[in-house]
C-alpha cells in the first residue's frame, strides 16, 4: 500500500441499488450525477457479487468478513453471534466508530452494530431503545423456541403493517438526510476515524420527495402504485405494464435523492480537507426486480439484478478505471483493516470466530483474489483458488414466506410448496456463467455474456462454462457443510408466548402486537 494512505474509510451502503439504474453504470437517466463525478477518482467494479440477496445476512457478511452459512445470522436466527465484527476490531485499534441507518435490521436486538462507539439506527417504526432490552430478548427467546414461531412471525406480520403505514404515503420522510448529518458531526468530533451508513430511500415503499418525484416520476401518485411486493408475487394483485413504469420511476427518483445526499456529504468532506484523507466505499447490499422473472422485491431467486450489485472504491493505490473481475462484498472486510493497516484476528470476547485480515481478499493488493497463496483458505477461496467465481447462499425466507403466505390466503390463492418460495439456494457465479443450486425446484444455469437477462436455462444442457461453474459451487458447498435440504415446517402454537418474561410482554403490549 502506499505509504500516504488516508487514515479513515467512509463506507456507503445504499440498499436495494441496481447498478443498471445508476448512471456510472451506464444508465440511461442522469439518476446519479454525483456518483457519475466520483466514479471518475474511483474503481468502478462491474462484477461485485453480494454473498446473498438481502440485507442481513450481507451486513453479517461485511462485518465479519464470513459468508451466511458461516456467520448463521438469517431470517431463521436473525441476529449475529459468535463473531467478532468489524467495528469491534477498529474500535479496538484505537479508532473512532460510527453507524448510522434506518434499517430496521442494523439494530442493537441483531447485533450487528456491535463495536460501533456511536449509533443511530433512525428506525421510523419503533424507538432505538426498544431494539434492545426487554425487546431484544422477546425477539431471540421466540426464534430460539420452536413452540413461539407462530407468535414471532405474527410479530413480523404486524411490524411490517406498522411499518408500511408510518413509512407511506403523507407521512413518509426520508432518514437520509438525518443520517448524512449524523456522519458530519461524527467526522467533526473524531481522529482517526470509520464511518458506516445505510441509506434506505431506494427499499420499498417509494415515496420520494417531491422535487425528486416531479423529476423523474410526474404525474405518479406514490399511494396508487403497489408498494408491498408480497400481494404480487403472491399472485393476489397484478401490475400493468404502465404501473410497472410508474414504480421505476419511482425507484428512480429515490436513487436520485440518494445521490444528492452523498454529493452534500461529499463536498462537505472537500470543503473539510477530510476527503483526501478518507477512503471511500460505495456499495449496494443487493438490488431489486421489477417485474423480470415474474417477480417483484428482493426475495425468493439469486437473479442478477439482485446478487450483481454496484461497487466504486476510492483509494491512492486503486486506480480510476472500470474493473471487469470478481469483486465479492465479502472481500470489503479485509480492503478496511487493509485501508486501516489493522491485523484483525482477535476475538473480541472468548470463544468468537475473528477473521484475520488476508492479503489476497484485499482490493489494496498486487495479488488481490490469487486465493492459491492464501495461508488460511476459506470455503471460496479453497473452492475457487483462481479468484474468478464469486458465492451467494439464501436461507429459507421465513419473514417474507409468511407475509406471502398472508397475502396468498387473503386472496384465496394457494401457493405451490414446491416452488422458489419455499427453497433454500446456492450460486456460483463468475463473470460469463452462473450457476444456482434449488432444494424444491429445478437448478438454474446461465451463461451472462450471451444471455444477461438469464432468460434460457442451461443447467444440464453441457455448456462447458455453465458446468464448470456448476463443479465449483459443488465444491463450494462441500465445504460449508453440504447441499442445503427441504427444511421441514415448524409446528408451533400462539399460547407459548406465556413463556416470555413478564417485561417483555409489557413492552410488546405497549407496541400494540399483544392484547
Amino acid at each position: 500500500m502506499s505509504s500516504h494512505a488516508p487514515g479513515n474509510v467512509l463506507f456507503v451502503v445504499m440498499d436495494t441499488v441496481r447498478a443498471d439504474h445508476l448512471t456510472p453504470y451506464g444508465y440511461d437517466r442522469e439518476t446519479t450525477p454525483g456518483l457519475a463525478e466520483f466514479a471518475d477518482e474511483a474503481a468502478v467494479f462491474e462484477e461485485a457479487v453480494a454473498p446473498a440477496p438481502w440485507t442481513l445476512p450481507v451486513h453479517a457478511s461485511l462485518f465479519t468478513g464470513l459468508y451466511p452459512s458461516q456467520h448463521g445470522a438469517d431470517q431463521e436466527n436473525p441476529y449475529l453471534e459468535g463473531a467478532t465484527t468489524l467495528a469491534e476490531t477498529l474500535s479496538a485499534a484505537g479508532y473512532d466508530t460510527a453507524c448510522y441507518s434506518s434499517n430496521a435490521w442494523i439494530t442493537p436486538y441483531t447485533h450487528l452494530t456491535d463495536g460501533f462507539d456511536h449509533q443511530d439506527n433512525f428506525f421510523e417504526v419503533m424507538p432505538g431503545d426498544l431494539l434492545s432490552g426487554p425487546l431484544a430478548r422477546a425477539w431471540k427467546t421466540m426464534n430460539d423456541n420452536e413452540r413461539l414461531r407462530a407468535v414471532a412471525d405474527k410479530l413480523v406480520s404486524l411490524g411490517n403493517v406498522a411499518h408500511e403505514y408510518f413509512a407511506g404515503g403523507e407521512g413518509a420522510d426520508s432518514k437520509t438526510p438525518a443520517v448524512i448529518d449524523r456522519t458530519k458531526g461524527f467526522v467533526e468530533d473524531a481522529e482517526d476515524w470509520f464511518a458506516f451508513i445505510n441509506l434506505m430511500d431506494a427499499h420499498l415503499p417509494y415515496h420520494p420527495p417531491e422535487e425528486f418525484a416531479e423529476e423523474f416520476a410526474p404525474g405518479v401518485d406514490s399511494t396508487d402504485v403497489c408498494q408491498n411486493s408480497k400481494e404480487y408475487n403472491s399472485g393476489a394483485r397484478d401490475i400493468d405494464d404502465d404501473e410497472w413504469a410508474s414504480i421505476r420511476n419511482l425507484y428512480d427518483a429515490e436513487i436520485a435523492h440518494i445521490d444528492a445526499q452523498l454529493t452534500r456529504l461529499f463536498d462537505w468532506l472537500k470543503a473539510e480537507d477530510e476527503w483526501e484523507e478518507t477512503t471511500v466505499i460505495v456499495a449496494a447490499d443487493h438490488g431489486e426486480l421489477h417485474g423480470e422473472h415474474d417477480l417483484y422485491g428482493h426475495e425468493f431467486c439469486l437473479y442478477d439484478p439482485l446478487v450483481n450489485v454496484p461497487l466504486m472504491v476510492k483509494h491512492p493505490d486503486l486506480d480510476a478505471d472500470r474493473r471487469t473481475d470478481t469483486v465479492e462484498l465479502v472481500d470489503l472486510y479485509h480492503t478496511v483493516l487493509d485501508a486501516l493497516d489493522v491485523p484483525g484476528g482477535d476475538p473480541a470476547a472468548p470463544g468468537e470466530t475473528a477473521v484475520a485480515r488476508d492479503p489476497t481478499r484485499s482490493l489494496l493488493r498486487d495479488d488481490y483474489r490469487a486465493f492459491d497463496a492464501a495461508a488460511d483458505p476459506d470455503p471460496g477461496q479453497a473452492a475457487a483458488g483462481s479468484g474468478a467465481y464469486g458465492f451467494i447462499e439464501y436461507s429459507r425466507p421465513v419473514v417474507e414466506l409468511k407475509q406471502l403466505e398472508e397475502k396468498a390466503a387473503a386472496a384465496g390463492v394457494d401457493l405451490d410448496e414446491e416452488s422458489r418460495f419455499y427453497s433454500r439456494m446456492r450460486a456460483a457465479r463468475r463473470p460469463d456463467a452462473k450457476y444456482v443450486r434449488i432444494d424444491r425446484i429445478d437448478d438454474e444455469g446461465y451463461r451472462l455474456d450471451d444471455d444477461p437477462a438469464e432468460a434460457t436455462n442451461l443447467a444440464g444442457a453441457g455448456d462447458g462454462a455453465v458446468a464448470a461453474t456448476e463443479r465449483v459451487l459443488a465444491d463450494f458447498e462441500s465445504r460449508v457443510g453440504g447441499a442445503w435440504t427441504d427444511a421441514a415446517a415448524d409446528d408451533v402454537t400462539d399460547d407459548a408466548v406465556a413463556d416470555m418474561d413478564d417485561e417483555a410482554q409489557e413492552r410488546l403490549r405497549d407496541l400494540g402486537y399483544l392484547e
